[in-house]
């Protein structure tokens, strides 16, 4: 597959900090007594890769929609304060195959998360060496699709493609009008993905410059 720059999603794909979000949320859920149960890993994995607002909508549904922003607002607030000093777990590979790539291609990570997230994976990791650019729905406002052409744009790409882990990230690559490197081993599923990984380290016999 020849491509001239690579798009990676993060959750699912870079990383799993479900264990730690988990343990951020339910703290701040705690401080409301009768709000809802608290969170367990399943429900946390079934929201992986969805906009921030819409996670908001599912987990606080009898909430109204500036009280979902202020709950959300709280859980990630609290969750960067728990990762800086926690982190979370990066999948095999991942790091030497960054490196690998970071050598030949550009690299840049497109995720649905909230502003100053993808920040905190990249210094609680030292990954960020690896990393040329990188955006997020909390930033723009924008769909994954459309950051995904916001990216490949800012940095001249012709022939991007983009890595994830989801049926989402899919329609994201699709509405992107990019290849979709489907990465099996993260939390989700994808439907006749263009090319498929069973770890990162996978990924760069796929490329050529």
């Amino acid at each position: 597959m020849k491509t001239d720059g690579i798009l990676l999603d993060l959750d699912g794909t870079l990383w799993d900090a479900v264990e730690g979000v988990l343990v951020a949320w339910n703290e701040v859920i705690a401080r409301h007594p009768g709000l809802r149960p608290p969170l367990t890993a399943e429900e946390l994995r079934g929201y992986m890769g969805l906009p921030m607002d819409e996670i908001a909508r599912r987990m606080f549904p009898r909430q109204t929609e500036g009280e979902q922003a202020q709950l959300m607002d709280a859980c990630c607030q609290r969750e960067h304060e728990y990762l800086a000093v926690h982190g979370g777990r990066v999948f095999d590979g991942v790091e030497q195959t960054l490196a690998q790539l970071s050598r030949r291609f550009p690299l840049c990570i497109v995720s649905n998360c909230e502003d100053g997230y993808i920040q905190c994976f990249l210094q609680v990791t030292g990954l960020g060496k690896y990393i040329t650019d990188f955006e997020s729905f909390g930033a723009t406002g924008l769909s994954k699709g459309e950051n995904i052409q916001l990216v490949a744009r800012r940095n001249g790409l012709q022939a991007p493609i983009y890595v994830g882990d989801t049926a989402g990230d899919q329609q994201a690559a699709r509405q992107a009008g990019v290849p979709f490197v489907f990465a099996q081993y993260g939390f989700g599923q994808a439907h006749q993905p263009d090319h498929t990984i069973g770890s990162m380290a996978d990924l760069p016999g796929l490329l050529q410059d």
